[in-house]
C-alpha cells in the first residue's frame, strides 16, 4: 500500500490519522500491509492478509464459506465448533471497516480469483457477528454477475453506513438495484493529505525549476489506463498509442507557451526477500516513451521528464508547483484540486472504466474537465479552456476544497455518531 500507487498512500495516511483523530482510545488493526515504520508512526498494528485473502490460494472462497458456516453454527448453538484467525479478529474488534475503495464490486476479480465474493462472506462475518460495520470512502461497482449481485445486495443493505467518496458511485449503485438509504455523498480522505514542507522540499524545487520559473510549466500524467486498447499493463506499446497525448503536449507547447513537466506517479520495489529501495513504476516507462515520440515528431519544445524517484509527500508537493496539470491518475488530479492547481482528468480509455475520474472531478467542482482519450479534439478542447480560465479555477477551487476537506473528515465524524448513539441506547 505505501510504495507502489502512490495515490493509495494519499488515502491511507490520512484515514488512520481521522480514525485516532475522532477515536483517540482506539486501537486500529489492519489486513492492509504497511511497513513497520508506518505503524510505529501511525499507532497502528498489521495482522496477515493471508487471513482476509490469500494471494498464493485457490481456496480462499471455500474458506469464506466455511467461516460463515461456523459464524451461522455459533448464532444457532451459542458456541464456535471451529474458528479462524479472521472470526478471532472480527470478535475482538469494537467496529469493522470495509476499505475496499474501487474494489468493491467487479473489480475486485482483477486481484484474484473470486475476490470480490471473498470479500462480501467476509463482511457478512462481521455483520452477523452483531458487530457495527461500515464501509468507508468506497467507489462501490461496477456489478455485472448476477449472482454476486444478489449477495451483494444482501451485505450492502447490512452495513451500518456506507460513504462514497463521489456522488456517481451512489446512481451506479441505484441503477443496479441496490437499497442507498444507508449511503453518504462524501469525499475522499485524499483530499487531506499534505504535502513535504520545508527547506530540503524548497531546494528540490529549485533545482527541478518549479520555483523562480522564466514560463509556466503544465503537468502531465499519464498511465496505462488513459490508454483506448488494454490491458493497463501492456508493454510494449506502439508510438501511435501516444498520437492523442503527444498532440496535446504539442498544443500546450506551441500555444500556450508552457513547458510540460512529464511525471509518474506511481513507484515501485524490488520483489521480496531483495532490499528495499523505492524505484520507478509502472508508470514511468510509459512517460518515457511518450516524452521520446513527441522528441521525434520534433514539433513540441520545452518538454522534460521529472527523472527523481519522489516519495508521496514531495510528489504531492511537485504537482502543487504546477501552474496547470493534466492528470490520468485520479489521485494525482486529488493532488492538484488540494492545492488549487487547475486540473483537466484524462478518463479511463479501455474496459474496465471507472466511473471515479468523473466522480472525484464532480466533487472538486471540476467534472467538466474530464477529457475523452478517445477523442483527440476533446483533450486539447479542455487543456485550451482550463488555461483560458485558470485564474478563475484557482479561485473557485480555494472556495470548494475547503468544503471537500470537511467532506472527507465526515467519513469519520459520522461513524463516531452512530457508534456513541449505539453505545447510548445499549
Amino acid at each position: 500500500m505505501e510504495f507502489g500507487n502512490i495515490g493509495n498512500y494519499y488515502i491511507i495516511e490520512p484515514f488512520v490519522r481521522e480514525l485516532h483523530t475522532f477515536f483517540p482510545n482506539a486501537s486500529i488493526k489492519t489486513t492492509l500491509q504497511m511497513s513497520e515504520r508506518f505503524c510505529k508512526d501511525e499507532n497502528l498494528e498489521v495482522v496477515s492478509m493471508e487471513i482476509y485473502y490469500n494471494l498464493d490460494s485457490d481456496e480462499n472462497l471455500e474458506v469464506a464459506q466455511k467461516e460463515i458456516q461456523f459464524v451461522e453454527e455459533y448464532i444457532k448453538n451459542g458456541r464456535f465448533s471451529e474458528t479462524t484467525l479472521y472470526i478471532d479478529e472480527v470478535i475482538a474488534a469494537d467496529i469493522v471497516i470495509d476499505f475496499s475503495g474501487d474494489l468493491w464490486g467487479d473489480n475486485a476479480n482483477f486481484l484474484g480469483k473470486d475476490r470480490f465474493e471473498v470479500g462480501l462472506y467476509k463482511d457478512m462475518v462481521a455483520q452477523k457477528l452483531g458487530k457495527p460495520t461500515f464501509m468507508l470512502a468506497g467507489s462501490p461497482g461496477p456489478f455485472n454477475d448476477e449472482r454476486t449481485k444478489e449477495l451483494a445486495k444482501e451485505v450492502f443493505k447490512n452495513f451500518i453506513m456506507v460513504t462514497n467518496r463521489e456522488p456517481i458511485s451512489t446512481e451506479v449503485l441505484k441503477q443496479d438495484g441496490f437499497d442507498v438509504s444507508n449511503v453518504k455523498d462524501l469525499a475522499c480522505p485524499a483530499f487531506l493529505f499534505e504535502p513535504a514542507k520545508g527547506e530540503k522540499i524548497e531546494e528540490l524545487l529549485k533545482s527541478e525549476g518549479l520555483l523562480n520559473k522564466d514560463k509556466p510549466i503544465v503537468g502531465f500524467v499519464v498511465c496505462g489506463w488513459n490508454f483506448l486498447e488494454g490491458p493497463f499493463d501492456k508493454w510494449p506499446r506502439e508510438d501511435e498509442d501516444y498520437e492523442v497525448f503527444a498532440k496535446a503536449i504539442e498544443y500546450i507547447s506551441n500555444n500556450l507557451g508552457a513547458k510540460v513537466y512529464l511525471m509518474s506517479h506511481s513507484n515501485g520495489f524490488p520483489i521480496p526477500p531483495a532490499e528495499f529501495e523505492l524505484i520507478h513504476g509502472r508508470d514511468y516507462p510509459i512517460i518515457k516513451q511518450l516524452q521520446k515520440v513527441v522528441q521525434d515528431r520534433g514539433i513540441a519544445k520545452d518538454v522534460f521528464t521529472l527523472e527523481g524517484v519522489y516519495d508521496t509527500w514531495t510528489t504531492n508537493a511537485i504537482i502543487g508547483n504546477f501552474d496547470m496539470l493534466v492528470s490520468g491518475r485520479v489521485h494525482a488530479a486529488v493532488a492538484g484540486f488540494s492545492q488549487y492547481v487547475p486540473t483537466v482528468v484524462i478518463d479511463y480509455g479501455h474496459e474496465p472504466k471507472a466511473h471515479k475520474l468523473i466522480g472525484f472531478a464532480k466533487v472538486a467542482g471540476q467534472e467538466e474537465y474530464v477529457s475523452d482519450p478517445a477523442k483527440e479534439s476533446d483533450l486539447i478542447n479542455k487543456i485550451e479552456k482550463c488555461w483560458s480560465l485558470r485564474k478563475e479555477i484557482k479561485e473557485d477551487l480555494e472556495k470548494r476544497i475547503p468544503i471537500v476537506k470537511e467532506m472527507a473528515r465526515d467519513n469519520f465524524r459520522l461513524v463516531k455518531e452512530l457508534v456513541s448513539k449505539n453505545q447510548e441506547e445499549d
